[in-house]
């Protein structure tokens, strides 16, 4: 007996030494390294890094700093991807407690049977355990494959960072750009009275005919007409914007009033309002309500790029993705379990009283299952979780070129636009002198109506198009930080999810103290994730969900 005892306790203790010994599958090693424009530097240049982090602290726009800063607190997207990382938290653990015993089961019944008109009442009860090892590494690889889920969602919580900030700053620019036009469209359609009014008066002193008059008058309902077009555009700018923050339209209308703006507002009419043929045209941009950007490096640094959310995301999931062949893979071996049982189950007459002291069992052992005829299943299962990982290193290196794309584009694009500006500020220039002119020509009688209405028309247009050059210029660097995968940092170390919503969660579910500040993320277990280059600084905090 008692070497049967030592045999079934060397064979249990051989069992467990088995557990986990083996991992099947291809450990993760990284993705390919795709090469990068020769032009682009990688040399970690700190001070390119730091302007990235906050990039729309550069435009020097207390306005625009301050709906980046509320955006990132309230806006809806951010809040739901903060809410995604607790869900692949919880994920996480659900995968960690399979490395314990999976089956844990209490159970029992009282009945009453009836057999050749005598009844009898039998009882049971019974506590029942299995653990099926991880002798290949099917669950070491779940958990694996569940920790790159998680650093996945932290990873794409970032990127929505990083899209939510450039949305804000583009449809910022949008909106002041719209503004700006409307400003000088009402100034324009001001002057343009003004002509109406001096061809009226030629017209009745009989110096001019009819025409002349309403060609004027043709001219400046053309240009109201155009008006409404462009207040429609400030209130979808508007509007995008109150989404993005999470508030009502109508909130958002203080929160983009600016006593430097309107201070802008009342300097740049009383200067150019009046059509005086000696005012000074060099400071036309210095009342510019467009948000100046700032000036922009050529010289890109490639490792900017390559610290994307998006990207981080695109390795993650690759890694998620290869260890899931390692779970195929395990299914192609005999699984082995330790199971127990032990409970009492009693039956007497109807009226005895129980008695359990004969009716205990009790059974413990190890036992195996192995599937030894599947027909290929498996191993096409196996194959199609390769062709899966394969699939996601291909969608990293197109992330990647698409990556280069959006910084060329904007970059270059910022370089054509800048070239623009100046052209049509000289442009702007030229046109209002001519304006001034062809006004003091046309009352003294030296010029044609016609040539007066060409310069007006003229000068209309050539404000119009700058004014949206210089928003394109702004929006241009405002794409172009936003391909390099800027504005993430600033949440690092805040909450993912907000006190009010927790509240709510605590209300609805037992949450326990998951939501009680625990640890932001779990201990690297052995053969688990890396943190990608260090994308994850919140990991190194004991941050909290809230």
């Amino acid at each position: 007996m008692f070497k049967k005892q030592i045999k079934t306790c060397l064979t249990l203790q051989l069992l467990y030494s088995l557990t986990a010994c083996t991992v099947v599958g291809p450990d993760f090693q990284g993705v390919n390294e795709v090469k990068l424009p020769e032009s682009w530097k990688t040399n970690n240049n700190k001070r390119a890094e730091q302007n990235t982090m906050q990039w729309w602290m550069q435009f020097n726009d207390p306005t625009l700093n301050a709906i980046v800063d509320y955006a990132n607190q309230q806006n809806l997207d951010i809040e739901a991807a903060g809410l995604r990382i607790l869900q692949a938290r919880m994920l996480f653990g659900i995968s960690d407690s399979f490395r314990y015993p999976q089956s844990q089961r209490a159970s029992g019944n009282l009945a009453k049977v009836y057999n050749n008109e005598q009844s009898f009442t039998n009882a049971a009860l019974s506590f029942d355990a299995g653990w099926e090892m991880d002798v290949w590494g099917k669950y070491a690889r779940g958990i694996e494959s569940a920790e790159a889920g998680l650093y996945a969602s932290i990873a794409s919580y970032n990127d929505i960072i990083v899209s939510i900030t450039a949305e804000v700053a583009r449809n910022y620019v949008n909106y002041r750009t719209f503004q700006e036009r409307i400003l000088l469209s009402e100034r324009n359609i001001q002057i343009q009275e003004r002509v109406v009014g001096i061809t009226q008066v030629q017209y009745d002193s009989g110096n001019v005919t009819e025409l002349d008059v309403q060609q004027a008058k043709s001219q400046l309902y053309s240009t109201k007409a155009a008006l409404p077009g462009l207040q429609i555009g400030m209130l979808q700018s508007r509007n995008a914007l109150a989404l993005l923050l999470g508030v009502m339209p109508d909130q958002i209308e203080a929160m983009l009033a600016s006593a430097d703006i309107d201070a802008r507002v009342k300097t740049y009419n009383s200067k150019y309002v009046r059509g005086d043929a000696k005012q000074q045209l060099s400071g036309y941009d210095d009342y510019s309500l467009v948000p100046r950007p700032p000036a922009v490096d050529s010289a890109i640094d490639g490792s900017l790029v390559m610290r994307r959310p998006d990207l981080q995301v695109a390795e993650l999931q690759a890694h998620l993705q290869s260890a899931q062949i390692g779970v195929a893979e395990a299914e192609l071996y005999p699984s082995f379990s330790l199971f127990g049982s032990i409970g009492v189950n009693s039956t007497v007459r109807t009226g005895s009283s129980f008695s359990f002291s004969d009716s205990l069992t009790l059974s413990a052992g190890p036992a195996f299952s192995w599937n030894i005829f599947q027909y290929g299943r498996v191993k096409n299962n196996i194959r199609l979780e390769d062709a899966r990982f394969q699939e996601t290193l291909t969608s990293y290196n197109k992330k990647v070129l698409q990556a280069v794309q959006e910084v060329s584009n904007a970059l270059e694009s910022y370089q054509w636009y800048q070239q623009q500006k100046q052209l049509q500020l000289n442009s702007v220039n030229a046109s209002l002198r001519a304006f001034n002119i062809s006004m003091i020509q046309y009352e003294n009688g030296q010029i044609t109506f016609e040539r007066l209405l060409n310069s007006v028309e003229k000068m209309t247009r050539s404000e119009d198009s700058y004014a949206l050059i210089k928003g394109n210029v702004a929006n241009q660097v405002v794409a172009l930080y936003k391909a390099l995968g800027g504005g993430w940092e600033v949440n690092t170390g805040k909450p993912f999810v907000s006190e009010t919503h927790i509240e709510q969660m605590k209300k609805r579910t037992d949450w326990g103290d998951k939501l009680d500040s625990p640890p932001l993320l779990p201990p690297l277990l052995p053969g688990s994730v890396k943190q990608p280059q260090a994308l994850f600084d919140n990991a190194k905090n004991e941050g909290s969900v809230q």
